[in-house]
């Protein structure tokens, strides 16, 4: 009877870990998500694989690439068109207000009479 009761604890006691956060870290989950979903952004933008690469330094390149697989397949089997995608630089100088400097006249010297 002892034994049955000590198995039941330790079994209880193993389901508690995922409740003390002894888990999977969840962020990296949320970063494979991510890392996906820009890769199924670039294949919905027209982008080749490699451009997407190159845009996205620092992402997880294997994550990237099932991304844009998954979204391949989509697009293939809904008959899907993408859309280009551009990247518009931004005008720094137009979009900057521009600074009027306005100067008051300066008063002019009065003449000195003797």
């Amino acid at each position: 009877m002892s034994r049955r009761l000590l198995i039941l604890c330790v079994a209880l006691l193993l389901v508690g870990c995922d409740l003390l956060g002894l888990g999977p870290d969840p962020r990296i989950a949320q970063k494979e998500a991510e890392a996906k979903a820009v890769g199924a952004a670039c294949r919905n933008g027209l982008r080749g694989i490699e451009d997407c690469y190159a845009l996205n330094k620092g992402v997880n390149k294997a994550a990237i690439y099932a991304g844009w697989l998954e979204m391949d397949a989509y697009m293939r089997e809904n008959k899907l068109e993408g859309q280009r995608a551009e990247i518009v630089a931004p005008a720094a100088a137009a979009s900057a207000p521009v600074e009027e400097v306005i100067e008051e006249p300066k008063p002019k010297a009065k003449a000195k009479t003797k």
